[in-house]
């Protein structure tokens, strides 16, 4: 769900003739497109792991399965891996909350399906992280 979020965001933003993959098409996104901007912020939070986010909850029972198998090496990799992750999501937010001078690239304004889409995307990925019990109970077969 948050990498669907993440790539959706970018796919806005690229133009017709290029992929937005250059940090600097994302300087000063929030104050631009608010919405683009805040979507984004959540779905990258949530691939870093952080709490509150859908991403937290599945780090937190990855860690916890591979903790209770004595998988040391793998849960090492894994605090590795969340934390070099997190320094370049953490870099995208820093750049996308930075100066608003920069001209953004947009090619063509969100229809309403792709904004309802985006909300609701962003809106699971917070309530799962706040509230994960449905989603447990529903993976535990209850």
């Amino acid at each position: 769900m948050k990498i669907l979020g993440a790539f959706a965001v970018v796919a806005a933003l690229s133009p017709a003739h290029r992929e937005a993959d250059d940090l600097e098409d994302y300087r000063g996104l929030f104050w631009c497109r608010p919405l683009l901007g805040g979507i984004f912020t959540i779905t990258l939070l949530s691939l870093a792991g952080m709490p509150a986010t859908a991403g937290f909850i599945g780090k937190l029972y990855v860690i916890a399965a591979g903790a209770s198998g004595a998988r040391w090496f793998l849960v090492i990799v894994l605090i590795v891996g969340s934390a070099i992750g997190l320094f370049y999501y953490l870099r995208i937010i820093a750049v996308m909350f930075s100066d608003a001078r920069h001209q953004l690239p947009v090619s063509r304004r969100l229809s309403a399906t792709e904004g309802v889409v985006l909300v609701t995307v962003a809106a699971v990925i917070v309530c799962l992280g706040i509230y994960p019990a449905p989603i447990l109970s529903m993976i535990a077969g209850k």
